[in-house]
Parts: C-alpha cells; structure tokens; sequence
C-alpha cells in the first residue's frame, strides 16, 4: 500500500453539516458554516470559523452568541442556498421555508425544522487567517422530541443527518457501525449489547407504524 503526498490542506473530511443562526438585536440570518466541531466536554464548549468579509462574522462578533442547527436530508436545500448567498439584503428565512423558534437562554432564533439545536455563547476569538474562530461554550440543547426515545436517549439514527465532504453533501448511515468499547468487549457482552440493541429498533419501528413484524433491512 503507498500514499500519494500532497500539499497542506484542509483534508479533514466528513464534518458536520451546520446551519449557524444568528443576529445583533436588530437583524438575524442563517449562515451554513462547514468548519465546526467539538473542542473540549467539561465544560461543553464548541466552535465556528467564519470569514471576516461574511455578513454574519459582523452578527456573531456584535451579539458574542449563535445557534448551531443540525441538519438532515430535509434541509439540506436550504443549507446550500444559506451557505451562498449573503443575508445582508435578504431574507434567508422566508426564501428557505424556515421558521423561527425562540432560544431558551441566547437572544438569536433557531431553526424549528432542525432536529437539534445547539445554544452557544462566544467566550474567544481568535484570528487564524482566512478565518476569525469563535470559540463558544453550549449553554442549553433542544431536540425535537420526536427524536427522543422512550427512555430518554436521543434517536440520531433517525434523524437523518448530513456531512459535508469537499464540496458536496452526504446522508450518514442510519445504523451505527460499533459503539464505544465494543473493539475490547468479550464476545458474549458484545452479543448482548448487539441483541439488546435490536431489540431496542424493533420496539420503536413497531410504535412508529403499528406493525407486528420486524423492519426490513434496506
């Protein structure tokens, strides 16, 4: 096996696909950010690198706070459309469909179509080049409670999620390939932990849609 080398870049992919609201009191868009990610767990603390020449780089360095909205297969269209063209003269919300939905703690909306909803609060800003990073701490989270299972866990299998990968977008796996531990478990945890999780499908595939019999695989 041999690897072809290539000059610095940034050749992280997949990341996250993210819809970033915001506003400085008087105005409030939607920006699709495609550099973010998780920085640190305790406190919870995330971040988005936004271009200075941006509208929204103004919005967030004005107000010190932003929403990040997940989105799925649904929103994809509207995450492009946001990610291209500049609020600065237009309404991104009523081009895109999108409604507004009051934040619990943050003064900016978020998405009411997007299945999570990340309330953040800047506490940096640092200026790498391209661009200005501001980093945030997540002061509260909402998921649409159709997401949230019996037992409280969030389904994210079932929200369909979306990647950015150079340039275009991808639907994730509905099924998780492994789960945290699972490479070092004994063989008969490991089983247990798969069954019960099956388990834990068929139920909720049964309450969706009333059938008696197990999901098909697709």
């Amino acid at each position: 096996m041999s690897k072809v080398t290539s000059k610095p870049g940034t050749m992280l992919y997949p990341v996250p696909t993210v819809m970033v609201s915001c506003g400085d009191g008087e105005k409030d868009n939607i920006i699709t950010i495609g550099w973010s990610g998780i920085v640190n767990s305790e406190p919870p603390m995330t971040y988005v690198s936004v271009r200075k020449s941006r509208f929204s780089h103004h919005l967030i360095q004005a107000k010190k706070e932003f929403v990040i909205n997940l989105v799925n297969e649904d929103l994809v269209k509207a995450a492009d459309f946001c990610g291209v063209r500049s609020g600065e003269n237009l309404d991104k919300w009523k081009e895109m469909n999108l409604h507004r939905e009051k934040a619990s703690i943050v003064g900016v909306p978020m998405i009411a179509e997007s299945p999570v909803s990340l309330e953040c609060v800047v506490k940096e800003v640092s200026e790498l080049g391209s661009h200005d990073m501001f980093l945030a701490e997540i002061v509260a989270i909402h998921v649409d409670e159709k997401y949230v299972g019996e037992n409280g866990a969030f389904e994210f299998e079932r929200m369909k999620l979306t990647a950015y990968n150079h340039g275009k977008y991808y639907a994730l796996k509905r099924e998780p390939l492994g789960f945290f531990g699972f490479s070092v478990m004994k063989p008969k945890t490991a089983k247990r932990k798969r069954s019960e999780e099956a388990g834990k499908r068929r139920q909720e595939f049964r309450k969706r849609t009333g059938a008696k019999g197990k999901p098909r695989k697709k």
